[in-house]
């Protein structure tokens, strides 16, 4: 008689009850994965949204920011608002779902938007630095030409270009019978990656470095300049006056880097001076505060737009670099790799507005009292 073989029986059924046990665990992580994942989404989505009001909102209320450079700052907040709500919720439900479940029609306004969007927040970029070059590098001459109406232009060029980026693919689109479940720009046209690309990046990334490295040189200029006219003081009045048993008490010598006055200030000394008449000098540092103020704005604006250009190329520079060799190259690349760089670069709304609110004193003290104007009328 042959002995049983429990042992095989309880292997298996062992093997059969761990298989039930990760097959159940699988959909748990992917699940809590897919909350947290939404989570963080939506959390950026709302920080985008809310930084961004709050810059355009500034702007308005306070007369202060009236100007035409702030109106710039303006446009890049409505444009990075515009990304935050037009696309980024969509790009949320995307990412998670992994799956496109909006039709055909909601995809092709949805790339537009994106395309649009997210092209003229970089070409604000632009704008911006090349405002800014102008005014370093011509300050007189540009200080004239620098009116709303010049902001306003140099704002609707930013947005025909990044339309002129974004038409394109429907000229080549074609209506799919069957149930869209993904997406996508179309890559198959090579050309049209390299245009896009190239418009929407590198070209202007380009032109942000050359233009940065102007304004640092200027910049760097006047720091220097004013960091040599700094020791001594300036001869702002000069008056004679007649002899008189008050006058030499009231009098200092022409004396350049000190305030002490001469003998001749001294009354028991005044048989030094002369009789005839004395110089009064009134001695000001008020000129060269005011130089040392400006300078101290131009580092504040220098180092801000270095900022603001190191965050750009941070956010972008993956994105693109990825667009641009995909075509070539599918399989040398995760797939999930393209979200992950599609949020660095949303992430670039976020931050504009954090920059410019943090370094600039004239946002601080206007988004402070906007803060306070807030809680005080709120419940």
């Amino acid at each position: 008689m042959e002995a049983p073989s429990p042992p095989a029986n309880i292997s298996g059924s062992n093997e059969t009850q761990s298989n039930l046990t990760s097959g159940a665990q699988e959909p748990d992580s992917g699940l809590g994965f897919q909350v947290v994942l939404a989570l963080t989404l939506a959390l950026i989505t709302l920080a985008t949204t809310l930084s961004n009001a709050f810059v355009i909102a500034t702007i308005y209320q306070s007369r202060k920011l009236h100007t035409p450079a702030n109106f710039l700052i303006g446009s890049l907040a409505l444009t990075d608002l515009l990304v935050s709500v037009l696309v980024m919720p969509i790009s949320a439900l995307y990412t998670v779902c992994q799956t496109w479940t909006l039709g055909q029609v909601l995809c092709d306004i949805w790339l537009s938007s994106d395309i649009t969007c997210c092209t003229a927040s970089i070409l604000h970029l632009c704008v911006i630095a090349l405002d800014r070059y102008w005014a370093i590098t011509d300050a007189v001459e540009y200080s004239k030409k620098r009116t709303p109406a010049r902001a306003a232009g140099m704002v609707a060029t930013a947005w025909v270009i990044a339309i002129s980026i974004s038409l394109p693919p429907f000229f080549w689109r074609q209506v799919k019978a069957e149930e869209v479940t993904s997406c996508n720009v179309n890559t198959d046209h090579i050309f049209y990656t390299i245009y896009s690309t190239f418009g929407a990046f590198y070209i202007p990334t380009l032109l942000l470095l050359a233009l940065y490295g102007r304004i640092y040189v200027e910049a760097r200029k006047r720091i220097l300049k004013q960091a040599r006219n700094k020791p001594g003081k300036r001869l702002t009045s000069a008056r004679l006056i007649t002899n008189s048993p008050g006058s030499v008490a009231s009098t200092t010598s022409l004396n350049y880097g000190t305030n002490d006055a001469s003998s001749c200030g001294d009354p028991a000394s005044s048989s030094a001076c002369p009789n005839a008449g004395q110089v009064k000098v009134t001695v000001s540092d008020a000129l060269l505060e005011k130089k040392r103020i400006s300078a101290a704005r131009e580092r504040r604006a220098t180092k801000t737009l270095g900022i603001i250009l190191g965050a750009y190329i941070v956010c972008w520079l993956p994105f693109f670099i990825y667009t641009l060799l995909v075509p070539l190259c599918a399989s040398c690349f995760h797939p999930g790799l393209f979200d992950i760089f599609t949020w660095l670069g949303y992430l670039n709304s976020l931050i504009n507005p954090i920059i410019y609110t943090m370094s600039n004193e004239d946002f601080k003290q206007a988004f402070h009292k906007l803060l306070l104007r807030s809680s005080c009328c709120g419940p």
